[in-house]
């Protein structure tokens, strides 16, 4: 069984959680990783606000709990602006905890996806590659507006 967490903007700290269950439940996003697994959830938590010091300690926990791996939510890469600390988050938990770390959740709204498009935000190579795994189908992405 593939046990995941979940670490999340904090400037969304109310959010409940739906798109990110909804997505693991139905394997749509990053969770389409799993569709042959069963998965766990055990950690869910805000990066603990700019610049995320949460990121420094929440792993430890998420670790001892069991985690493969640590999701950075979609809301880390659709907000405006974007996570600029999301490549340092990237680098640090699998240096700091060597734990797996993987860019999305659900996949991407289709409101997001066209602001984002019109500001030409995600045009680099690099963010191509952190979108991949939530950039989905237009139906999808409305599914999830």
């Amino acid at each position: 069984m593939k046990k995941i967490s979940i670490i999340i903007c904090d400037r969304y700290h109310t959010c409940a959680g739906g798109k990110c269950l909804r997505a693991l439940r139905n394997r749509e996003g990053a969770f389409a990783l799993y569709k042959d697994e069963e998965v766990e959830m055990v950690g869910y938590t805000t990066c603990g606000g700019c610049p995320g010091g949460n990121v420094e300690y929440a792993p430890a926990e998420m670790k001892k709990n069991g985690t493969d791996v640590i999701h950075l939510a979609t809301g880390l890469v659709v907000g405006y602006p974007p996570c600029p600390r999301l490549q340092a988050f990237c680098e640090f938990i699998p240096a700091k905890y060597n734990l797996d770390v993987i860019v999305g959740t659900h996949p991407i709204p289709q409101n997001y996806f066209l602001i984002h498009q019109g500001l030409g935000t995600w045009q680099s190579t690099r963010w191509q590659e952190r979108i991949q795994r939530v950039l989905t189908d237009e139906e999808t992405r409305l599914a999830y507006d």
